[in-house]
């Protein structure tokens, strides 16, 4: 099927609570049909939002509202396999592609959307987690940003020593021994927000955006994903590989990190921009993995930095 717009597709507003008068729309990327939402409300330029792992469009319609307040137009991304978009397998809740030259597809398809939408440029990109792994790819072919702000980026997969030479035999044999279909080790389908209670959480110190992102999954479950499977594994592990040997694009970046992250794997986030030219690194004392889902003070800074970054390269 030839990629591009289908038609309308559901929007959660009031799970989103967003600023108003998002569109969304289900596009054809290849095989897979995604969803996208935008805000055409700002004429500063537009902010390519791309989502981590498990995430939707609804959970960015806070962020969407901060952005609007600044200026800023916005379009999100319900990734292939989670969210609203097409799922590749029987089970749902495995979250699951076979390269991750697959979001590079659905991004492409994005991009087309928002200049059919008639979304302001300059664009500028704001990455979390998985996105910010899929948004460096995207720099490093030249995708159009001036500029870039990354939360929390997946840039090496957090695991415990014992675990990540296993990881890379388990992962490299899925193929072959045909199980890659199967969630990685330590993983199942139960979605973390459902799983967990806030205390002791690795997301978030603010109550109030938990409730937030679990009130999203649990009202409306079709919108949850659980662990991933041991071919997305094996996917991320080769690409945060593959861009780990290549320099940093020349696009002016920040990249905000929690001082307690333990989602993604910090070091390979330090040594990316300790080496990027006109990046920098900002640190957020107590932070945990969703600084954009952290309390107000957090939050208002993040989007501050990111809105005068972004005004400095338009």
């Amino acid at each position: 099927m030839k990629d591009g717009a289908i038609s309308g597709a559901p929007f959660h507003a009031a799970l989103a609570d967003g600023p108003p008068g998002a569109a969304c729309a289900w596009l054809q990327a290849g095989a897979a049909r995604i969803r996208v939402a935008w805000w055409h409300a700002g004429d500063k330029g537009t902010v390519l939002l791309l989502p981590g792992r498990t995430e939707c469009v609804e959970k960015y319609g806070r962020t969407a509202g901060d952005l609007v307040a600044r200026g800023f137009s916005v379009i999100t991304i319900d990734w292939r396999g989670q969210g609203l978009a097409d799922r590749a397998l029987p089970d749902r809740m495995v979250g699951h592609v076979g390269d991750f030259a697959e979001y590079q597809q659905d991004l492409d398809v994005m991009l087309a959307e928002a200049a059919r939408a008639g979304l302001p440029q300059p664009y500028f990109m704001l990455a979390h987690s998985m996105g910010g792994c899929i948004g460096l790819r995207a720099l490093m072919r030249g995708v159009p940003v001036k500029a870039a702000v990354f939360s929390a980026p997946m840039w090496g997969i957090a695991m415990a020593a014992w675990l990540r030479p296993v990881a890379s035999v388990v992962s490299a044999l899925s193929r072959p021994l045909r199980y890659a279909h199967r969630y990685a080790p330590t993983t199942g389908g139960t979605p973390y927000l459902l799983q967990f209670p806030f205390e002791g959480n690795v997301l978030t110190t603010d109550r109030e955006m938990w409730d937030y992102m679990r009130r999203q999954v649990s009202q409306m479950p079709e919108l949850a994903l659980g662990g991933p499977s041991i071919a997305w594994l094996d996917a991320a592990l080769r690409e945060c590989a593959a861009l780990a040997r290549m320099p940093a694009p020349k696009v002016p970046a920040i990249c905000a990190l929690g001082t307690a992250e333990k989602v993604v794997d910090v070091p390979p986030v330090h040594l990316r921009m300790s080496g990027w030219p006109n990046g920098a690194l900002d640190l957020y004392p107590g932070a945990e993995h969703e600084i954009m889902m952290e309390g107000p003070a957090a939050r208002a800074r993040f989007f501050d930095r990111a809105a005068a970054l972004f005004e400095a390269n338009r």
